[in-house]
């Protein structure tokens, strides 16, 4: 989870900027995307030594927004930065790689079980050359009881 006004400073935009982009496209942020702090995560934080020194002006009616990996790669998407736009392209690009090496595995994985089943077939055929033949002959000699 990352924090408004973290994204904020990753994507070079103020927070309050942040936030109203979020509102305004409502829709693209449903609620597995980001989700707002409980007024004892928030008290906590503001405890932590890790508060910037921004939020201690922050407008307590309003708690920061946690977003999941799903939100910040949407988020890219509406800010309208410089940084976010070079993050979006990233994020596509990245997308398009992963697709395509997806792809290629996909063949080698066809190719790997194609040839697992060849080489447990040549196993099966040399362990039935390696077993003693089986004596189907009579023996030759008297029986004794």
């Amino acid at each position: 989870m990352l924090l408004d006004y973290d994204l904020a400073e990753l994507y070079g935009v103020q927070t309050k900027a942040l936030n109203q982009a979020v509102t305004r496209n409502g829709e693209r942020f449903p609620d597995d995307f980001l989700y707002r702090l409980t007024p004892e995560e928030t008290q906590a934080l503001n405890r932590s030594q890790f508060v910037t020194g921004s939020q201690k002006h922050r407008d307590p009616r309003f708690a920061p927004r946690a977003f999941t990996q799903e939100g910040v790669a949407m988020l890219s998407s509406v800010l309208r930065s410089k940084r976010a736009i070079q993050i979006n392209i990233a994020i596509m690009r990245t997308f398009v790689r992963m697709r395509e090496m997806l792809a290629t595995h996909k063949d080698l994985a066809r190719k790997v079980e194609k040839h697992d089943k060849e080489i447990a077939a040549l196993y099966e055929y040399l362990q039935k050359l390696l077993e003693p033949p089986s004596s189907s002959k009579r023996k030759i000699g008297y029986l004794q009881k």
